[in-house]
């Protein structure tokens, strides 16, 4: 949840700053936005400039494969052909339906489009093809030695796709023994955002929809999770 969570207030406290923001949820196996900025259930409604996407109470506009799934417990299945192309034809249909999601919704008039990506470094590629230019993107990690060993190969890849790797976050800090993520990012050359402290009030308010940002703005997580919005928006506005 860590990464999700992190998007999700990004983005909530991008709009809350004035922004008009938009939620692209690429995690297609995994999805989690529409739970997690309160517009899971809602109707798609189809409109002559194609889907409109549900907001949130803060203006945020959501697309997510959990709003096309039927069920709780109905998984994304991709019918291949034989058994041999499974793998070649999944990758394929994912990256269609993320073209679709892109193209067919109605995003209006956005200042920032976040896209959630699924951990570890497959569909950021995928989303780089598609996408024509990627403003930047944000590397999660959480305090963890192991989480560190597989967000520097994360770091490598997004340097690879040539958009600006607008920093590193740590989520969660606290909750494990120690580990220092601005060094990681010193060490990579790339920006350390900033830390936000675990908070299980933060995880309640994934559950029930409720951007942390918006519903507890007074807790240390929430005012580190504005604060690494501001940085986001000051690096944007300074290269667009």
């Amino acid at each position: 949840m860590g990464k999700s969570a992190v998007s999700a207030n990004l983005a909530t406290a991008l709009a809350l700053g004035g922004w008009r923001v938009g939620v692209l949820d690429a995690d297609l196996n995994g999805p989690s936005m529409a739970k997690m900025l309160g517009v899971r259930g809602r109707r798609l409604q189809i409109t002559p400039g194609g889907v409109e996407p549900p907001a949130t109470a803060q203006g945020v506009a959501v697309m997510s494969m959990d709003l096309l799934l039927p069920t709780d417990d109905a998984p994304l299945t991709w019918e291949a052909p034989s058994q041999e192309e499974a793998h070649t034809w999944r990758g394929a249909m994912e990256a269609n339906a993320l073209r679709e999601f892109l193209a067919d919704t109605e995003w209006g008039a956005l200042d920032a489009l976040v896209i959630d990506l699924p951990p570890g470094t497959d569909r950021l590629a995928t989303v780089a093809a598609i996408v024509p230019k990627l403003s930047g993107t944000v590397i999660v990690t959480i305090p963890s030695e192991v989480s560190h060993l597989v967000v520097r190969k994360s770091i490598t890849v997004a340097a690879r796709t040539g958009a600006p790797i607008l920093g590193l976050v740590e989520n969660m800090t606290g909750l494990f023994p120690a580990t220092d993520a601005a060094a990681l990012a010193a060490s990579t050359g790339i920006p350390f955002l900033g830390s936000v402290p675990f908070d299980p009030a933060l995880a309640l308010a994934a559950d029930r929809g409720d951007p942390f940002v918006a519903s507890a703005p007074d807790h240390d997580a929430a005012r580190a999770l504005t604060q690494i919005a501001s940085e986001v928006r000051r690096t944007l506005e300074s290269t667009a």
